[in-house]
């Protein structure tokens, strides 16, 4: 638990802040695909993601607010896994780890989730 933990940290924390270096229009110190920033047309959606990506990073490193990280970067992760089975490959690898750590994760606190399926909320 703690290395998926660890894993989906590091990758959003570095992600998020790659990202800020394309929004201050730096050269990114991991390259971005061409696909991926075709899809963020508005500035202000790259900057609502990549400050999620970073927020939940640093949650999921420091062990706080993990099952609230997880519910914020469940869109995220299922968009990066269909954005590299569909449109760019290169980061296909790192997107099926992605969501098998997600998806650890997911089954490790799933008593967190169970109150969202209820029938009839109390």
């Amino acid at each position: 638990m703690q290395i998926s933990r660890f894993f989906l940290g590091i990758v959003f924390l570095v992600a998020g802040i790659n990202g800020y270096f394309v929004i201050f229009g730096l050269e990114p110190f991991i390259p971005t695909s061409p696909e991926a920033m075709a899809l963020f047309e508005f500035d202000y959606l790259l900057v609502a993601e990549k400050t999620l990506e970073v927020v939940c990073g640093l949650l999921l490193l420091l062990n706080r607010f993990v099952p609230l990280s997880l519910a914020l970067l469940a869109p995220i992760i299922v968009n990066i896994l269909l954005l590299h089975l569909f449109l760019d490959r290169s980061f296909l690898i790192l997107a099926i780890l992605l969501s098998i750590a997600y998806g650890y994760l997911l089954f490790f606190y799933r008593e967190n989730f169970k109150r969202i399926f209820e029938r009839k909320p109390s």
